[in-house]
Formats: structure tokens, sequence, C-alpha cells
């Protein structure tokens, strides 16, 4: 089963458990996953890795909004959005921890030959490419700039 049929599985359940706030951020995930397919025209539906990287921006957005709203004082806002986020993370797989990532680096310096600066593009276009949904990009980045000396 892919990931398109677990998100329409968990929104079923979630219709049926009456479960609201479950049932409105399932619902959010799939208008926005329908929008995306209709962005990807005529090459038909997006892959599991486009739905993963979707997913992640939901993710990303809603985490700037919690900052924000921190900073505005709405705790009922704060609340809603971590509780979007904890169910929109339910279909990613489990990101690197820091060990994972600094090995990943490490390897893909290694398989890349890079030696400076200059080559970080090709360590992090091969990050991208072997850890798509698992890496976060922002943290690699900061870790092959140290390892390059930039």
């Amino acid at each position: 089963m892919g990931l398109r049929d677990s998100l329409t599985e968990a929104l079923k359940v979630a219709m049926k458990a009456r479960q609201p706030a479950r049932t409105s951020t399932l619902r959010l995930i799939l208008a926005k996953l329908k929008e995306t397919d209709i962005a990807a025209r005529p090459k038909g539906p997006v892959p599991d890795s486009e739905i993963l990287a979707m997913l992640r921006g939901m993710v990303k957005s809603r985490g700037e909004s919690v900052a924000l709203y921190r900073q505005g004082n709405r705790p009922d806002l704060v609340a809603k959005e971590t509780a979007e986020i904890a169910v929109i993370e339910e279909f990613l797989p489990p990101a690197m921890d820091e060990a994972e990532l600094a090995a990943a680096v490490a390897k893909a310096i290694a398989e890349t030959g890079a030696a400076g600066p200059k080559d970080m593009g090709k360590v992090m276009a091969a990050l991208k490419s072997r850890h798509t949904g698992r890496i976060d990009l922002g943290r690699a980045g900061a870790i092959v700039k140290v390892r390059l000396g930039g």
C-alpha cells in the first residue's frame, strides 16, 4: 500500500472514529495532494517521494506558524498547529539522528570526491537523491559546509 492509500485509509478511520481534528488535518493533506497532482499534469499522480516532500513542506510551514503564534501569545493556535504537525509526521519516515546524518555526509563526501567548498553542490545533490524524505537538508548543509572548509 502506497502513501496515498495510507492517507485515504487514515481519513476513513478518523471519520468513523469521529475524530474531528484528525479528520480535518487529513483532509488538508489530501487537498494539498490533489493540488500537487493537478500541478504535475500531464505526468499523472505524483510519486511517494514528492508526497513526502509535500508533507515536509506542510510541517515546515506549520512550524513557522507555531513560532509566530508563540510570539503573538496565541496558545490556542499553537496547540492547533502542533496537533496538525503530529498528524502529518505520522506519515513521514523518521528523520536521521545526528550520528546517521554525520555518517551520510561523510559517505557522500567520499563518493563525490569533494575537496572544497566549491564541491558542496555535488555533495548536497548526492545526499538529496540518496536520502530523500529522511534527511534535513538544512542541518546536512551546515555539516557539509564545515567538513569542506566553507
